[in-house]
């Protein structure tokens, strides 16, 4: 059984439905702060083999979290759970830390008990901070400029040193760049509690609106259009790369691994914006505001490293990104 923490959100969902294919028994363990039962009823909907076991609560709970360990074989573990705004965590730092690297420390600490050591983390290209010359490649120096970015790179250094103690720890350390996109059915999506943060779900709300503009926040940055550059990856090739992890973690017990997962490519939000605009067949009135803290002007991986451990590339384009996410907003208003 593979327990999947924060497996109601986003990341997490589409992970079980990915580990259910593959014939794995899952346990979805959220607190449903950033997600909805309705998300768990969906991934029961899309599990095909075995449907997930779901329990709520707070990572934080060291007791809840040890208590997992005892009444279920756990033989490896996927671990999402965790706070992901990076304005949200230039003001809440401390719920940041409690959340991200408590919360994981608690974790780690269940697992020590059970004697369970293989674990694949959901990292962030965060960790790099604001490097000069993209792509980023794993031995950029690390160096992040916000809370949330500190946070992921501690549960990092904590994970370097499990893995050089005296438990034969199987880790993979994910660097994600932008997540984005949805199961081709609609189902399944970021779809967060509140206001969206994240770009994807801020335009498609905007959409459906039909009443409201793009917030871009900052056109000033050192940019071809003035808007700030990432890397967007289709969730699908994400959770496929963590299948992949998995695989060869089983394969190579003992080992470490820290890779990016991205396309190689950078994408404007003005960009993005125009592509959405295509998929949707809408016109999409957007307005430049201030940038945000902790923001930076360009961002995107070099995945070569993903290649050569495990033989994967991103496959999914900006259209089938955009496409996808646009689906899945109009499967959650019914239409």
């Amino acid at each position: 059984m593979i327990l999947i923490t924060g497996g109601a959100g986003y990341l997490g969902s589409h992970a079980c439905v990915a580990l259910d294919s593959a014939g794995y028994q899952t346990l979805v363990f959220d607190d449903l702060s950033n997600s909805t039962v309705e998300s768990v009823d969906n991934i029961s909907l899309l599990c095909k083999n075995n449907k997930p076991v779901f329990i709520e609560g707070d990572i934080r709970s060291a007791k809840l979290v040890a208590t997992i360990f005892k009444d279920y074989p756990i033989s490896a573990v996927m671990h999402f759970a965790g706070l992901k705004s990076v304005a949200n965590s230039q003001t809440d730092q401390a719920q940041y830390y409690s959340v991200n690297v408590g919360g994981s420390i608690n974790l780690l600490q269940a697992m020590v008990s059970a004697g369970v050591t293989r674990l694949v983390f959901s990292s962030s290209a965060t960790v790099y901070g604001h490097q000069a010359n993209p792509p980023y490649t794993e031995d950029h120096p690390l160096n992040p400029v916000n809370t949330y970015g500190h946070t992921k790179l501690a549960v990092e250094r904590i994970l370097n040193d499990l893995h050089s103690g005296v438990y034969p720890w199987s880790i993979g350390i994910l660097r994600y760049f932008n997540p984005v996109g949805a199961h081709p059915s609609g189902l399944l999506g970021d779809n967060p509690v509140g206001p969206p943060n994240n770009l994807f779900p801020h335009i498609t709300e905007c959409i459906a609106s039909s009443s409201k503009s793009i917030n871009v926040f900052g056109g000033d940055y050192e940019t071809p259009d003035g808007t700030g550059i990432r890397d967007y990856i289709h969730v699908l090739d994400l959770i496929e790369a963590h299948m992949l992890t998995m695989n060869y973690l089983i394969t190579n017990p003992g080992e470490q691994l820290t890779i990016n997962l991205g396309t190689g490519r950078g994408i404007s939000v003005l960009q993005v914006i125009e592509m959405f605009s295509k998929v949707s067949g809408k016109d999409i009135p957007y307005q430049i505001l201030d940038r945000r803290t902790g923001d930076i002007d360009a961002s995107w991986a070099s995945a070569d490293l993903a290649f050569k451990k495990l033989n994967w590339r991103a496959s999914h384009s900006l259209e089938d990104m955009c496409r996808d996410s646009w689906t899945s907003q109009q499967k959650k208003l019914g239409k």
